[in-house]
């Protein structure tokens, strides 16, 4: 082999070589995990209308949640919305809700009403009736009134377990399901941040309804009720706090647990405090360097 024919194919060589490396370059670098949303619901009656502002937002600027978890007030609106209800049909439900919708005076010793009427409203808002049937996973927390254990469903019928979970003691009869006596989720988590991150979540969002207003006196035995509990929950607070990557908390206690007709004010409240934290929430979902983070941005 003369030198002219090596000289071929040395160049060859290294040609193939610079293709080689040219491809290589040009493959996709492997696609990034998605980071799943979370968001956990807390109870408050009437005040957890403000639920649907904060989902408001977050529609707004196309964050998208991959995974719901609700306590009382909030199990609906989580169960709403993870059954594929749009924020504009929550919003209109909310503005003509009223005590008599979902519950009924009754005369018992283990409560003052019945929420059983609650079982044809919610049939009527959701757009699925099993859990399996959601376009979002869901998680509904309900409390085990025999044992003081949390009871956490994700799975089989979707009415039972949130009628459970808003049966707030002292007021509500206590919901019989799956041979349990069940309560208010409230009594285990205010704000159910523990379930939704065994639902998956990367970051969890928790929404708190705070009600205690020293400036309101109470009035009835559900105001008592309603503050008492609250002061309990204050007390298991670092709790779920400790699985909450972001906590919103809309203005919302001086509003009364059955201030219904104020709707358009508490879902404000919702809109308002998510939009403030955007900027906090933006950091968690797309970390950048602090003159980047700020800015509000499409995540989904």
């Amino acid at each position: 082999m003369n030198l002219g024919e090596w000289k071929d194919r040395l160049l060859g060589a290294v040609e193939r070589v610079r293709a080689f490396a040219r491809k290589q370059g040009r493959r996709a670098a492997p696609p990034l995990k998605e980071v799943r949303l979370g968001l956990a619901l807390g109870g408050g009656f009437a005040r957890g209308l403000a639920h649907i502002g904060v989902l408001k937002v977050l529609e707004e600027y196309h964050i998208a949640v991959h995974c719901v978890s609700g306590t009382s007030v909030g199990s609906i609106i989580a169960g709403a919305y993870a059954s594929g209800a749009t924020v504009e049909e929550m919003a209109a439900v909310a503005a003509k809700v009223r005590w008599k919708d979902f519950a009924s005076w009754t005369i018992s010793w283990l409560g003052l009403a019945s929420n059983k009427r609650m079982e044809a409203f919610l049939k009527r808002a959701f757009r699925a009736l099993h859990f399996e049937d959601l376009k979002l996973p869901l998680a509904v927390v309900a409390t085990d009134l025999r044992t003081g254990q949390p009871v956490v469903f994700t799975s089989g019928e979707l009415v039972p377990a949130v009628r459970a979970s808003c049966a707030y003691p002292g007021l509500f009869l206590p919901v019989a399901y799956q041979s349990a006596w069940l309560t208010d989720g409230g009594l285990v988590a205010a704000v159910p941040t523990q379930a939704v991150k065994q639902l998956g979540a990367d970051i969890v969002i928790g929404v708190t309804l705070e009600s205690l207003n020293p400036q309101i006196e109470p009035q009835n035995v559900m105001d008592v009720l309603s503050r008492s509990l609250s002061i309990a929950q204050r007390a298991a607070e670092p709790v779920w706090r400790g699985y909450a990557d972001l906590v919103i908390a809309p203005e919302v206690n001086g509003y009364r647990w059955d201030d219904f007709a104020h709707a358009e004010e508490l879902m404000a409240a919702g809109e308002k405090a998510m939009r403030e934290a955007l900027p906090a929430l933006n950091a968690l979902l797309q970390p950048e360097p602090a003159s980047t983070a700020a800015a509000p941005s499409a995540v989904g």
